[in-house]
């Protein structure tokens, strides 16, 4: 590796990453717009608001896992120009699509309806319970829209979802405008008008993308007039490739989860504090997340090209860009805790808890930016089921765990919930960064010339 070519792969990477960054931000930002204007209602629409975004995101994470491998798989076939595969393979993705929203939808009815064996603090059961119902009916767009947008990833073309986040950005501050505070005659719906809101958004931004890719010329090769066939084949190849990463984003968020939800028993200022620190961390995690998935299709277009020895230097790039943004965003959240929480809520209380775990959150930045960007390294090479185990391992058996005894057992509060996170967090990072070199130890990167 020499400079150069470390320059050059960064552009390229960031070209790619950009766009993913701006529009993951922007719907990270429809979390954010619901946290801050659930803090202007009270502290209990903006509790109940974070403990029903931490039920519904489990099956939408699970189906966004499944759907990576689409971003994979193209990958693949886009670098050995292998077309006719690409519509191949999202015919099938069709009615995978069909089947997770009726999965998606049952799921997240049940959690509603099963809310109450929580125990959570009195008042947050019910108004969660009708924010998730209302996000529900969202949730057969946006699976299908992940499937198009992966497919464009996949491809290396990454603008169109930043517009469309963008926009979808917009409307979902009118809406909850409207929805939430009662206006143009709509009534007031507090934490469920930020669900209703949701859900219109994710319908607009499913067809603002399927309206782009039609008539889009990039594209033209996917749309062919034929009956679709099932082929089973392509479809077994999906789910080994998707199913692991699924796995994994459930075990890494169902961890956060669940810790949002051992904050729930311990009062609405606890949560509200946690879901204030949550969101920042979140908004801070979509940077190396584009990075990742401009990572994956950096790494599958060279496997597919044939070009394995740009695989190691592609990974590692993508490994070092991640974790320098990463370094950036942990001094912010350490030099301006107060300023970032005013933003949210002007409850002292809520405040004062939400800077101390932002201290905490700035600790796991960097492990955090390093562990997604070397998973995203790893599914470039279709490695996806032994980063699952490694999830499991390290956020089930030791983060989770760690989290509950220190802030039960030694009964240091909600500290010691978010001590456990940073504890997988970084063991995650160090055994991913071995895996990747691991797996390319004996690549033939002697044989790289300067750039590619």
């Amino acid at each position: 590796m020499n400079y150069q070519s470390i320059k050059r792969e960064v552009r390229l990477n960031a070209k790619l990453a950009g766009p993913i960054v701006f529009a993951q931000v922007a719907q990270v930002a429809m979390g954010f717009t619901d946290t801050v204007m659930a803090g202007r209602l009270s502290p209990l629409d903006l509790g109940a608001i974070a403990v029903g975004v931490n039920l519904w995101i489990l099956p939408y994470l699970f189906c966004t896992g499944l759907l990576m491998a689409v971003s994979s798989m193209t990958s693949h076939y886009f670098g050995a120009a292998r077309f006719v595969a690409i519509r191949d393979l999202m015919e099938q993705v069709g009615w995978v699509v069909l089947v997770l929203s009726v999965l998606a939808v049952g799921s997240v009815m049940a959690m509603a309806e099963g809310l109450s064996l929580l125990r959570l603090d009195e008042g947050i059961t019910e108004v969660a319970a009708a924010y998730i119902k209302a996000v529900s009916f969202g949730l057969p767009a946006v699976i299908g829209y992940l499937a198009l947008r992966f497919l464009s990833e996949g491809i290396g073309y990454t603008k169109p979802m930043m517009i469309i986040q963008v926009i979808g950005l917009l409307i979902n501050i009118l809406a909850n405008w409207v929805f939430m505070f009662g206006k143009l005659g709509v009534p007031a719906m507090g934490a469920e008008g930020a669900g209703w809101a949701t859900a219109l958004v994710m319908w607009i931004t499913l067809f603002l993308l399927l309206g782009y890719i039609a008539r889009h010329k990039r594209y033209r090769f996917v749309w062919v007039a034929r009956p679709v066939k099932r082929d089973w084949q392509k479809t077994r190849e999906m789910l080994r490739v998707g199913s692991p990463i699924a796995v994994s984003l459930v075990a890494e968020v169902g961890m956060f989860a669940a810790v949002a939800l051992l904050m729930g028993t311990l009062g609405v200022t606890q949560v509200a504090a946690h879901q204030v620190a949550l969101n920042v961390a979140a908004m801070a995690f979509m940077i190396p997340l584009g990075i990742s998935a401009a990572t994956t299709v950096r790494v599958g277009h060279a496997l597919g090209e044939g070009r394995a020895w740009l695989v190691r230097f592609r990974g590692l790039v993508g490994i070092g860009f991640a974790a320098a943004c990463m370094m950036l965003t942990a001094t912010v959240l350490f030099v301006f805790p107060q300023q970032i929480v005013s933003v949210y809520t002007q409850d002292m209380q809520v405040r004062e808890l939400a800077v101390q775990l932002l201290f905490m959150a700035a600790i796991f930045q960097l492990s955090d930016g390093i562990q997604i960007s070397a998973n995203g390294a790893l599914r470039g090479m279709k490695d996806t089921f032994y980063p699952m185990m490694v999830t499991l391992i390290v956020y089930w058996l030791l983060g989770l765990p760690l989290s509950w005894y220190l802030g039960f057992v030694r009964e240091i509060g909600p500290q010691g919930l978010w001590m456990g996170l940073v504890a997988g967090l970084t063991l995650s990072a160090f055994w991913l960064v071995w895996r990747f070199l691991h797996l390319t130890r004996h690549l033939p990167a002697a044989s790289a010339p300067a750039s590619d």
